[in-house]
């Protein structure tokens, strides 16, 4: 039978799965940076973390719900701030809970990867400077060091720090008010300690075997109009490319995807009036993951590549299957052009908190706000039977 067209197959060893970060989905992270900020005086969040998905007492019941809709890899994060509540005083109790998130995995039969550091500090790491601190890339190794019995049981992926590029932009004034079309500049010397530290936490990392450790990169797919080649280079570079190629030589290196960024002579272009846009305001654009990956790719001087974060968020579950199925196609695409990519984690397995609101919904399972129940969207069972299958059938997609 010849194969058909409108289905495109995926490697039997791919990794199909979701992610989660702990601050979103854990709630009552108050030994953090991020719950300072939420109940500041003044602050202008719309709102806060509060008990957010209580997957701190839940994740059992997301980890088993991912499996049984096919998945076989779930992204999760440790939270500092719970592992290390104060500077030099390691909770056992905490490690051992994130050791059973890791045993809940095995059991379940789902990969586990791991991701050291997702946006939030300890209040305490904070209060000395954080990432602008002259020890900071020390303190996230002692970090690592502490934390290694958790990748120690079984962990074949971690992920040292989450977006680095997104962690640089989140410091300096300059980047208050932006639009949203326009991406924040990181600083320079934290872009610089956040590669140190991202370097001293593999170093940490090499004392396990087993392990293979990267970073995860917020991709945005720059497209430049003709003649503005150089602008897109000289905006893209600090945004992106300076934390891509500092990844040559990693294990993987994690790419992460949503919208693209249109470069114009004035540099970041809005998305233009009519078209289609997501609850973020961003451009509704699937294969911006392509572009991430091939940029990556090329970068990195070919380190192997995971979609470590892609989704959309909408209310419409239809148009995260349509954009979902979208970029699967051009995950392919790219695989078929010679580009390793290893899997595809869809960003999120949960509807959670979204750094100041619960307003976007971009999980596969919803929860409800007031008793926690978790809900598969008819989205969780799609892509849970593309991941069974390792097929994608497209015009089975709305």
């Amino acid at each position: 039978m010849p194969p058909n067209p409108n289905e495109l197959s995926f490697p039997s060893d791919f990794l199909w799965g979701a992610a989660t970060a702990a601050h979103q989905t854990e709630g009552n992270n108050v030994n953090s940076d991020w719950w300072a900020r939420e109940h500041a005086l003044g602050s202008t969040l719309p709102e806060t973390s509060g008990d957010a998905c209580d997957s701190y007492h839940r994740y059992g019941e997301e980890i088993r719900l991912l499996a049984d809709l096919g998945f076989d890899t779930y992204r999760f994060s440790v939270e500092w701030a719970r592992i290390e509540p104060e500077r030099g005083f390691v909770s056992r109790a905490a490690i051992d809970h994130y050791r059973r998130m890791v045993a809940a995995c095995h059991e379940a039969g789902l990969t586990p990867m791991v991701t050291l550091h997702h946006f939030t500090n300890p209040r305490w790491f904070a209060d000395l400077g954080g990432w602008q601190a002259p020890e900071a890339a020390d303190r996230f190794a002692r970090f690592t060091e502490a934390a290694l019995p958790i990748v120690a049981d079984g962990v074949e992926w971690v992920c040292t720090i989450n977006e680095p590029n997104g962690v640089a932009g989140a410091i300096g004034g300059a980047n208050l008010n932006l639009p949203n079309h326009v991406y924040a500049l990181p600083d320079a010397q934290v872009s610089e300690t956040l590669v140190q530290a991202h370097r001293r936490s593999r170093d940490v990392l090499t004392a396990l075997p087993g392990v293979k450790s990267g970073w995860a990169i917020a991709t945005q797919a720059f497209q430049p109009e003709p003649g503005c080649e150089e602008i897109a280079h000289t905006y893209g570079h600090p945004r992106e490319d300076f934390f891509l190629e500092a990844a040559r030589g990693d294990d993987f290196i994690g790419v992460q995807a949503y919208t693209r960024t249109v470069i114009g002579p004035d540099g970041p272009r809005p998305p233009r009036e009519g078209v289609e846009t997501t609850q973020m305001g961003w451009e509704y654009y699937p294969p911006a993951v392509g572009d991430g990956i091939r940029n990556a790719w090329k970068l990195t001087d070919g380190v192997p590549v995971i979609v470590t974060e892609n989704g959309i968020g909408t209310a419409d579950d239809t148009r995260r299957i349509a954009y979902t199925a979208g970029a699967l196609t051009a995950v392919h695409q790219a695989m078929a052009d010679g580009i390793d990519v290893r899997g595809y984690l869809h960003w999120s397995a949960l509807d959670n908190y979204e750094w100041g609101s619960f307003r976007p919904t971009f999980g596969l399972i919803a929860v409800d706000r007031e008793t926690f129940a978790r809900t598969p969207k008819p989205s969780a069972h799609w892509l849970g039977q593309v991941a069974k299958t390792g097929r994608l059938t497209l015009d089975a997609a709305p």
